[in-house]
């Protein structure tokens, strides 16, 4: 109930008021049955706008820490996200990425949409990122088709650090759906693994036009943060007597 109150009168209609989204390729969803909608992550705005677009519902898969907050201010943004389709994942690895995979076949096994973003975090400057495996785990164990999709414009209504994003308008771009029956049986094979990664990531970039990064996003954006702090700072100027 409160998923079609957000998607259909509160939510919905706000992000299509401000995003004002061009869709194309909405017929290559499935309308019924099992599916991985996997997308790029420019902003926390895609959270909300390629599901606003999509007939059916969609779970994501999010981190927990959207779930965690202290106060009330913490149980009301869980409320939200769990009202919205979202699933808490702890993405510490080891126990906490099986029990991520658990979760995402939970939802497919019922025979839902599932969205996942394998970058596995939001890009902070715009350019795509080499995807993480679980997108491939999932794909194969439950031997459902990936969709590819491409949210466009996100990046500059709401990069990393602005709280409330800019009127523009953005494009959902669905593209062909992935199967991947010729990696039966692969599921444990690492390289099988990537293959099946690098071809959704592929599809991803053709679709939104990015520039490819072959490294992990995390990994970059620890770089970043790393070289940030090391450029040395312009000392303040002093005024007169200082």
């Amino acid at each position: 109930m409160l998923y079609r109150l957000l998607k259909y009168v509160l939510l919905g209609p706000l992000l299509r008021l401000i995003f004002r989204p061009r869709v194309e390729g909405l017929e290559r969803v499935p309308d019924e049955g099992p599916a991985i909608i996997a997308g790029n992550h420019l902003s926390f705005a895609d959270h909300f706008v390629m599901p606003a677009v999509v007939p059916r519902r969609v779970t994501f898969l999010a981190k927990a820490e959207y779930f965690t907050g202290p106060g009330l201010k913490g149980r009301l943004t869980a409320a939200f996200f769990r009202g919205v389709g979202q699933i808490p994942v702890d993405r510490s690895g080891g126990r906490a990425s099986a029990a991520a995979l658990s979760s995402g076949l939970a939802v497919l096994r019922k025979g839902r949409l599932l969205g996942i973003y394998p970058e596995g975090t939001r890009s902070h400057d715009g350019r795509l990122y080499k995807g993480r495996t679980g997108v491939a785990a999932l794909a194969l164990r439950a031997g459902v088709p990936v969709v590819p999709c491409a949210v466009i414009g996100t990046f500059e209504a709401q990069p990393t650090g602005r709280r409330l994003p800019r009127a523009t308008r953005v494009t959902v771009r669905f593209g062909p759906p992935l199967t991947f029956a010729r990696y039966a049986g692969l599921v444990d094979e690492r390289t099988a693994l990537r293959a099946v990664t690098d071809e959704i990531m592929y599809a991803i970039l053709t679709l939104s036009g990015q520039e490819y990064v072959d490294v992990y996003a995390t990994d970059a954006k620890a770089a970043a943060q790393a070289a940030s702090r090391a450029e040395p700072r312009t000392p303040g100027r002093r005024g007169p007597g200082g």
